[in-house]
């Protein structure tokens, strides 16, 4: 016979689970006001891109409940952070930062500006890119990735990241452009074949 749980124990049972332990159910509860799918909405004069693609599990199907955020320097190269001091002009009104859920076929878009080469922390330059976290219901912890731009071959030959991934699998992190100038597809495969590569932050 199993002995009784001490008291302690009994009480530990009853806690809830917190939004700390999980990013399940409170993903989109008060978030709303995050969502950014344009990012150049405040923004004059400058030539906007559109990145969309879809995120999907390890058997093809649409993730529908999905947030994905980017975060990304302007065309010169500079964040809208206090922390990127360099002498940069930047770009008023561009914040650099987007939210957009997936709808039911786990599709997202975001409108905004090509980024340009940042300082690679080792030194030299890393290509144009831009970094994706990614939320999702049942997934403990977010996953990180970055987008890069299949235009961009001389520079993404270059970055120390994305040749630091395998060479067969460094597609997964290079958006196709469209047909359409400045459109570029990114789909995320969460798990599987083809799957996305993720990094460690």
């Amino acid at each position: 016979m199993s002995p009784a749980p001490h008291a302690d124990d009994r009480h530990a049972m009853r806690q809830p689970t917190t939004s700390s332990q999980t990013v399940g159910p409170y993903l989109h509860i008060g978030l709303t006001w995050l969502n950014t799918a344009n990012l150049i909405a405040n923004v004059a004069g400058v030539r906007s891109i559109l990145v969309a693609g879809r995120i999907v599990d390890g058997d093809g199907a649409p993730v529908s409940d999905a947030a994905i955020e980017i975060w990304q320097a302007d065309a010169s190269g500079k964040y809208a952070h206090p922390e990127d001091a360099r002498d940069l002009p930047g770009t008023a009104g561009f914040a650099g930062f987007g939210r957009c859920p997936t709808d039911a076929d786990g599709r997202y878009a975001f409108t905004t500006l090509k980024p340009g080469r940042v300082p690679a922390p080792g030194g030299g330059w890393q290509a144009p890119h831009i970094n994706v976290t990614i939320f999702m219901r049942g997934m403990l912890r977010q996953l990180n990735t970055r987008i890069y731009f299949g235009d961009e071959a001389a520079a993404n030959a270059d970055d120390p990241v994305l040749t630091s991934v395998p060479p067969a699998r460094r597609a997964t992190l290079v958006a196709v452009a469209g047909a359409n100038a400045g459109d570029y597809r990114f789909d995320i495969v969460l798990q599987g074949k083809g799957e996305t590569v993720f990094f460690a932050v």
